[in-house]
């Protein structure tokens, strides 16, 4: 998994990117600058999720051993 603060540096790459090819779309519109302006919200919203994702596992570890814990602390809950 990456790093943050590198998707978070991609993010500002694609977001410079699309606002260029907003500005583009606002002096003439094509298929070919819509097409790609859909290209880019998408990426950048994938890109948030990845940034979210790294946070939490910077934060709380990985995703399968928080499960695994919770998991655990459960089953004792149970015994007990």
């Amino acid at each position: 998994m990456r790093e943050p603060f590198e998707i978070k540096q991609e993010i500002d790459r694609l977001t410079e990117r699309r606002s260029e090819v907003l500005h583009l779309l606002s002096e003439g519109y094509t298929t070919t600058l819509a097409g790609e302006h859909q290209e880019l919200e998408e990426r950048i919203a994938g890109l948030w999720d990845e940034h979210r994702h790294a946070r939490v596992a910077t934060r709380f570890g990985d995703r399968d051993r928080i499960i695994e814990r919770a998991r655990h602390e459960e089953r004792l809950s149970r015994a007990a």
